[in-house]
């Protein structure tokens, strides 16, 4: 039977064309990636397109003897399928991205021997049951189901993706020998700069990167740069920067992080599987410090929340159009900021806003979700009853809410949570984890300030909870409490230090607690004053409002 590996140049939404030149171990990596698939005897076919900006990969591959086809940018599904004019039918067919230099022609094999042991019709190393890091990405198929998706679909994902077709009619299978090794959260990939500059970190000092491997290549991803802090990506937590952009919280000893700390803790939480950032237009200069943190191919790793201004400029008695003014004004700073042209989502800082100017500000935003400049809408509440009016109205598709392991506002509210989870789409965000710090301190003078004159009781039971559960110090044993909860879907923690970090992220890759504790901790916990939830109404400097 035929086989065939072709190594896909160049799409349609390329960021930088002539990327797959750069050099690695002084070989280009569209050569690299081309040798090493072949490095078992398979042939390979490089498919580029037609454009003059393709003209040097071309002599490259010229000059290295390395087959090539050139056609449409805009249709690579079409592009492949003539390049593979004249193989036959039953032809197998191996599809490899140029910028993808680690999979080999072992894994290659295995792959093949695999998908004919299993009668499938389509294969994929990519996903997080495979085991392998993102970026070792390899796809098998039948030529005639590849023919077949080119005739049939006119849909331009289909072609520029080239395999969604296949996939839809067989299914996503995947070649998981490797799942063992657990790196799916590790990345191998080249989509940028400092993508670029963990490869070659990777690849420095070997003699022969050619016939390297794959699994060594892999073992030498684990000390380059830009790679995970911990065993398991961190999925569940999202990554709060009001600390980048303010001095906050009553526990906050270091101030607000420069822009080089503030980069490096949102690329290595990135890095870490955090999938979310939290910002908001009132947290100072964050959404400017995340858009100066995501340039160089980093802003396609992560989903961003934002909150719409306040308002507070806005008069009572405005009308429809300058209430719309004044959300337009936010939502274009927000995208000016974070150099985006549309937002991931886009929450309300005051629920009230669903409601105030005759729900203009929230007619408004429903708008510009319709048009695409805002993707989906949620709300930042603050208490119940907000809570159960968001429930009801099923545009909220995101919810934020403070919870912590004291706060006891929620217990009724979860049953209705749980039931609208399962019929329609809402994403549940909690914040305040720690309670701005102050379930981590043991100054009775903040504790008093925030409306708890004798907080040894407090201070008893979280140390005697903690040590019951085996839990390291109070900030795991409140962490970990709020990502067991099976409604919550993110758990909203700032940091202003890499250690901070390193600290949530070895908690998220610990242990959840089981059904039976969370019921223990919620019978057992003190009861503190509605007060002491809220932070708005502490006597604190500095308190958030």
């Amino acid at each position: 039977m035929t086989r065939i590996v072709v190594l896909q140049a160049r799409t349609n939404s390329s960021r930088l064309p002539g990327k797959v030149l750069l050099p690695i171990s002084g070989i280009p990596l569209v050569v690299l990636a081309a040798k090493r698939a072949a490095n078992t005897g398979l042939n390979v076919l490089v498919a580029t397109s037609s454009e003059c900006t393709d003209d040097a990969l071309v002599e490259t591959l010229v000059r290295h003897g390395i087959a090539w086809y050139r056609g449409s940018l805009n249709n690579t599904l079409q592009r492949i399928v003539d390049g593979l004019n004249s193989y036959p039918d039953d032809t197998v067919v191996f599809r490899l991205t140029a910028d993808n230099i680690f999979p080999d022609g072992q894994l290659l094999d295995e792959m093949e021997i695999f998908l004919k042991e299993n009668g499938l019709r389509y294969l994929t190393s990519s996903g997080p049951t495979t085991g392998l890091p993102y970026g070792v990405s390899a796809e098998l198929f039948y030529l005639e189901d590849l023919r077949e998706s080119a005739q049939l679909t006119q849909n331009t994902y289909d072609q520029e993706h080239v395999t969604p077709f296949i996939r839809r009619k067989y299914g996503d299978s995947c070649f998981d020998m490797n799942r063992e090794l657990e790196m799916s959260h590790y990345r191998a990939t080249i989509d940028g700069f400092d993508d670029y500059v963990a490869m070659s970190h990777v690849f420095k000092g070997v003699a022969n990167p050619v016939d390297l491997p794959l699994l060594d290549l892999i073992g030498r991803l684990k000390a380059a740069p830009f790679q995970p802090l911990n065993k398991a990506a961190a999925k569940k937590l999202v990554l709060g920067t009001i600390q980048l952009g303010l001095n906050y919280g009553v526990s906050n000893k270091t101030g607000k992080p420069d822009q080089s700390t503030a980069t490096s803790l949102i690329k290595m939480a990135i890095s870490s599987g955090i999938p979310t950032l939290d910002t908001a237009r009132a947290y100072g200069n964050s959404e400017r410090v995340i858009g100066q943190a995501l340039l160089g191919g980093w802003r396609s790793r992560v989903e961003i929340v934002t909150k719409l201004d306040p308002l507070e400029a806005c008069p009572e008695d405005a009308g429809p159009e300058t209430v719309a003014a004044f959300v337009n004004s936010s939502v274009f700073n927000s995208c000016t900021e974070l150099g985006v042209d549309s937002i991931d989502v886009l929450m309300l800082h005051r629920a009230q806003h669903r409601s105030l100017w005759n729900s203009a500000a929230w007619q408004h935003l429903k708008r510009l979700a319709e048009n695409g400049t805002i993707k989906a809408l949620g709300v930042s509440v603050q208490t119940p009853s907000e809570l159960a009016s968001c429930l009801e109205d099923s545009s909220v598709t995101y919810i934020q809410l403070p919870f912590n392991i004291l706060d006891w506002r929620w217990d009724e509210l979860i049953p209705a949570i749980r039931r609208i989870k399962s019929v329609r789409r809402l994403v549940i965000h909690v914040r305040s984890a720690f309670l701005q710090g102050l379930l981590l301190s043991q100054d009775e003078k903040l504790w008093c300030r925030a409306g708890v004159g004798q907080p040894e009781s407090i201070f008893k039971w979280l140390t005697v909870t903690g040590d019951l559960l085996e839990m390291r110090d109070t900030s795991e044993l409140c962490l970990t409490y709020c990502l067991s909860q099976d409604w919550i879907d993110g758990v909203v923690v700032g940091v202003e230090t890499e250690l901070q970090l390193r600290s949530n992220l070895a908690i998220a890759d610990g242990s959840l607690l089981s059904g039976a504790e969370l019921e223990a901790i919620v019978e057992n916990r003190p009861r503190v004053e509605v007060d002491v939830l809220n932070p708005a109404t502490w006597n604190v400097l500095g308190a958030a409002k």
